[in-house]
């Protein structure tokens, strides 16, 4: 029994005055009602929301009845696995549904990250790492800063292609009313170190990094008699799930996001495709050395090539392969609980002509990947619609 996604909402991301549990339930409602569905269908709900020290109130599963009563009796689930938050929340309600012991998962990703000071949050992210080993990198942009030198000192200096990545993702963006960032940036401002663009931790410049953002989006996933009669349905093709091993020196090859290329391969396997059959993907961008990365991993680079994919114009907006038609992490925003959920809303939204920016024409297959940590925790997701 293959699940659909059935409907979704996606806030605006960006400094938000709303508290955590008013997005959760902002966004649960207009999901619901683009479903057709109301609360009294809902059979679980999965809330994936990281916390970890942006606030005091924990056990967000109950949280959400709090604003939204309806959904109080409605059993729920929080997951919490770093930036792949939202897209453990989103497997866990696929599964549920796949076996049978719910016919309509509710999903909602959301994170309330501005509310802290930027020591706290810089803070609360080095949690993402091996802090035992990494914590002297200073900083969670600190541990992928360290794989841009050490990229740089085997293949040679990363810095343009990672600019051209953020500026093509500004780029798309741009056109994206949910993006927290809606400005065209171009490749000169983001190659350039200035006053507005300082480093961050060298190599990386703030362009690099993705910004601090509160956020929530929720997906509806149904099981195949209540997708028949839904107004439109998105359903999974294929799916991957990998780990890698937590500290970065404890890894065969630092510079191999082995646990996302293993992810992809079995999500692009199970659809029976190749990655370049896919119409568009949304990657994790966190930083841009990722999405470098990411291009080697999936097979769209060999080792050490990954400039190419986006120096080619393969990876933008009119290329064979667009990657981030959203602005991805980099422009969209990246309110770690609600990633992971945004980008398979993004991805359903590109299927069924209801892209929120830009349009990807004729788009049937749409790849997602998200993952925890510096590729940890790693979810690939091919996606097709059915009706």
């Amino acid at each position: 029994m293959t699940p659909s996604i059935i409907g979704w909402s996606h806030l605006r991301f960006g400094k938000r005055e709303d508290t955590l549990q008013e997005m959760m339930a902002e966004a649960a409602r207009t999901a619901l009602a683009d479903a057709g569905l109301t609360a009294q269908d809902v059979d679980v709900v999965h809330v994936g929301v990281y916390n970890n020290g942006f606030s005091r109130q924990g056990f967000e599963a109950a949280l959400l009845g709090v604003e939204a009563p309806e959904l109080a009796h409605v059993p729920a689930h929080r997951h919490e696995n770093a930036c792949a938050t939202g897209s453990t929340a989103v497997f866990a309600a696929h599964d549920q549904v796949a076996a049978g012991r719910a016919k309509v998962a509710l999903v909602i990703g959301a994170e309330k990250m501005t509310a802290v000071s930027g020591t706290q949050v810089n803070d609360v992210l080095l949690t993402a790492s091996y802090r035992a080993e990494e914590e002297h990198y200073g900083s969670f942009a600190g541990v992928f800063a360290e794989l841009a030198r050490r990229y740089s000192e085997r293949y040679g200096d990363p810095s343009d292609a990672m600019a051209r990545i953020a500026a093509k993702n500004h780029a798309n963006g741009a056109h994206n009313p949910f993006a927290h960032m809606q400005k065209d940036l171009g490749f000169e401002f983001c190659s350039t170190v200035s006053e507005r663009n300082p480093y961050v931790t060298e190599p990386l410049r703030r362009t690099d990094c993705s910004m601090v953002s509160d956020g929530a989006a929720a997906l509806v996933i149904a099981a195949p008699d209540v997708a028949d009669s839904a107004p439109r349905a998105v359903r999974w093709r294929g799916m991957g799930n990998a780990n890698e091993v937590l500290p970065l020196d404890r890894r065969a090859d630092p510079l191999v996001l082995t646990g996302a290329r293993e992810a992809m391969d079995r999500a692009l396997a199970q659809a029976g495709i190749g990655i370049r059959d896919l119409s568009l993907l949304e990657t994790h961008d966190c930083f841009t050395i990722a999405e470098l990365l990411e291009y080697e991993a999936f097979g769209l680079a060999e080792p050490g090539q990954g400039a190419q994919a986006i120096e080619s114009g393969l990876t933008t907006i009119d290329g064979d392969l667009p990657v981030n038609p959203s602005g991805g992490l980099k422009s969209k925003g990246h309110p770690l609980g609600a990633t992971g959920v945004s980008m398979h809303v993004m991805a359903a939204a590109q299927l069924t002509g209801e892209a929120p920016g830009l349009a990807v024409p004729n788009a049937e297959l749409a790849g997602v990947f998200n993952m925890g940590g510096l590729a940890v925790a790693n979810f690939a997701s091919v996606l097709e619609r059915t009706r």
